[in-house]
């Protein structure tokens, strides 16, 4: 084999690199999305949803647009198969909460080709339950939960002259289809 030479990284100039990283615990107040809800990240970013795009809207379209916030590590537009034409919703990715959360607040009810589009987090946690439902220990609630009341059957128009089941039939024993039809 020929002589070969490699460059071998120094592992304690990433040791330095590794010590500036973004604080990993988000305040709550960056993680409320329009709604009240708490944003949550996904597998491997922050997803910020678009709504109200317009059909005819480009991925340039929103790239230009959203640029400016950050790096977008992925951008979804669907199309819709039939007509080709873009769905109404795109879905963009950014590394980092402090982006997502500039491009929510700077893009949220703007124009985009001359509609109107809502920005805000993809991914939410549910609010928190009720206290009072918390309270019996189980954290679902369900021990609290009233049964819902019974309601009446609808049955056909006709049904009781055809030999369907009328007050009487209702409070007598069940018989067999036979019987009944017979």
């Amino acid at each position: 084999m020929a002589d070969l030479k490699m460059d071998i990284d120094n592992p304690q100039e990433y040791a330095a690199e590794e010590m500036v990283v973004e604080d990993t615990k988000p305040s709550t107040e960056q993680t409320r999305t329009q709604t009240g809800s708490t944003a949550v990240r996904s597998v491997e970013g922050w997803i910020v949803l678009v709504t109200n795009v317009h059909e005819e809207a480009s991925e340039e379209d929103l790239q230009e647009k959203f640029r400016e916030f950050g790096e977008i590590q992925n951008l979804h537009l669907n199309l819709d198969r039939r007509t080709g034409y873009v769905k109404g919703y795109a879905l963009i990715e950014y590394s980092t909460l402090t982006e997502a959360r500039e491009a929510i607040d700077g893009t949220n009810n703007t124009k985009l080709l001359d509609q109107t589009i809502y920005s805000d987090f993809a991914f939410v946690r549910p609010p928190p339950a009720h206290a009072a439902a918390t309270s019996s220990g189980n954290a679902r609630g369900a021990a609290g939960r009233a049964k819902p009341a019974a309601r009446e059957r609808s049955r056909s128009p006709g049904a009781e002259e055809r030999g369907g089941l009328t007050e009487e039939t209702k409070k007598e024993e069940p018989r067999g289809l036979e019987e009944r039809i017979g």
